[in-house]
């Protein structure tokens, strides 16, 4: 029972803060609850048991041209977890700069994909190919898919986090993705939407996995 101060006034119980994971609490909001929504939570759910406790990832899903605004309202009812990103497809989005300038304006992380995040799956298999809009994407890693799992690709896929760091190789595709970055800025290209084929999802799994890692060193 709560102590009664001298004054009469009720005091506040301290241990009814909420507490914060030491990890990090991770707010991620996408504009499919297929494909990106599958592959965020099977990352979540990847974590070990021990540390699931001290690392939380949500995953909410909004229209595109209001990732932004969702993710910064939404993130705002929590202010002391600090680690806010949408993840979200080039493909036929036309105000793609727009959005990932304006997250970045807002403090916002983005996780983009261009053409689409097969593009990002696709270097867990070794390479990322040249693939200039998400139609030819989506057919060719379809391929790619069936010859290295021996399994028909399915963008609702509930399991494909698992499945891709089953047969591929994600330490290797976080740096094929980030060569491939770094490779267009330094042609000076800036611009997200003349980056393709490229991503920067790794950067999301690349931030937790080193929590992860160093959490159990």
């Amino acid at each position: 029972m709560a102590k009664t101060e001298r004054n009469g006034k009720r005091q506040r119980r301290e241990n009814f803060r909420k507490r914060v994971p030491d990890l990090g609490y991770y707010f991620v909001v996408t504009d499919t609850d297929a494909t990106e929504g599958n592959y965020i939570r099977g990352l979540r759910d990847s974590l070990p048991k021990e540390l699931q406790g001290r690392l939380v990832i949500r995953v909410s899903k909004a229209k595109t041209e209001k990732l932004v605004e969702v993710c910064e309202e939404q993130a705002s009812l929590e202010p002391q977890y600090g680690e806010p990103w949408i993840v979200f497809d080039r493909d036929e989005v036309t105000n793609f700069d727009g959005i990932i300038a304006d997250a970045k304006a807002r403090k916002v992380n983005a996780g983009w994909s261009n053409p689409c995040i097969e593009i990002w799956f696709d270097a867990y298999f070794g390479r990322m190919h040249s693939y200039m809009d998400s139609v030819m994407c989506c057919r060719g890693f379809a391929e790619t898919y069936d010859k290295k799992t021996g399994q028909e690709y399915r963008k609702a896929n509930e399991n494909i986090y698992a499945v891709l760091n089953q047969y591929g190789n994600e330490e290797n595709a976080i740096a094929i993705a980030e060569g491939r970055l770094q490779g267009y800025l330094q042609n000076g290209v800036r611009k997200p939407s003349e980056m393709c084929p490229c991503t920067t999802v790794h950067k999301l799994i690349e931030e937790i996995r080193e929590k992860v890692r160093k959490s159990v060193e």
